[in-house]
């Protein structure tokens, strides 16, 4: 039997991962030295408390997973004998995997033949979001995993992540902007326009000034990277921003007529490198 597993960085939530079947495994983040595990501490997410908490001045910290915790996760399921597909964040951007390899390692020693694939969306949060679902629409319809593996080797790269955030000491902080291009989007509201790369970590390709010209960046890029939107969700993730996510789904019907948008409040753990006030689009594309 397959058994299907994502995190907490993909943003799915206990009550969609019980839609599909996931399982899900929470990425912690810490704040004065006390880590929290995101739907093990907490059963619902308050992301406006968390967002305004970082307005205060909070700069929460991450962290991997140790292996046990892995084992503790998976070795059911490699007891039962099921094939195991775990749909992740980018593997480019954490060292967790490292961990989580070795632990896959000793599952499969003790258990030996048995089945264990992954997905690295390459991406995390709001794109990671958009595939995880898509995987588990596979599931439902009753794919097997070789078909949803043969899926993702072209169309992971097929879905695009564009983004913009308000307050650049974060990604300044966790080295995702340079320390002159965040201190210069701090000072004149500068904001680099940020996507995921086909590597799978953030690259910022240019900067744009004020925050309605980053909106009709971010829709200026679906009308230039769209492939089928209409057949896939347009998925608009968010930082305790809902109404400029809402403006932008708005403007997206504007120009493409009526989509499936799905908003995404961005989980603390991701969220603790971004920011509050931050906004992205993610979509199926003809190419990231």
């Amino acid at each position: 039997m397959l058994k299907i597993y994502t995190d907490s960085d993909t943003d799915i939530t206990p009550i969609e991962a019980a839609e599909y079947g996931y399982k899900l495994i929470s990425m912690p983040y810490s704040v004065d030295a006390k880590t929290t595990y995101p739907y093990v501490d907490f059963e619902t997410f308050d992301g406006h408390a968390f967002y305004d908490m970082l307005r205060g001045g909070v700069l929460p910290t991450t962290s991997a997973i140790s292996k046990e915790q892995y084992i503790n996760y998976f070795e059911e399921d490699f007891k039962e004998g099921n094939e195991i597909l775990y749909v992740h964040f980018s593997r480019a951007m954490t060292n967790t995997f490292d961990v989580m390899d070795q632990a896959v390692a000793e599952l499969k020693a003790q258990y030996p033949g048995v089945r264990f694939e992954e997905i690295d969306t390459k991406g995390i949060t709001t794109i990671s979001y958009a595939i995880v679902r898509e995987v588990g629409d596979m599931v439902k319809a009753g794919k097997t995993l070789d078909e949803i593996l043969e899926w993702a080797k072209t169309e992971v790269d097929h879905f695009a992540m564009y983004f913009f955030a308000d307050d650049l000491k974060f990604f300044r902080r966790s080295g995702r902007v340079s320390g002159l291009a965040a201190t210069m989007g701090t000072l004149i509201g500068v904001r680099p326009l940020i996507h995921m790369s086909q590597a799978g970590k953030m690259e910022s390709i240019g900067t744009v000034k004020g925050r309605p010209n980053a909106m009709k960046a971010l829709v200026d890029k679906v009308a230039e990277l769209g492939d089928n939107i209409d057949k896939h969700r347009i998925c608009i993730g968010h930082t305790d921003a809902p109404e400029i996510a809402q403006e932008i789904g708005r403007m997206i019907e504007e120009r493409f007529g009526k989509q499936n948008i799905v908003y995404v409040y961005v989980n603390p753990t991701a969220g603790s490198h971004c920011g509050p006030n931050g906004v992205g689009v993610c979509f199926h594309a003809i190419h990231r």
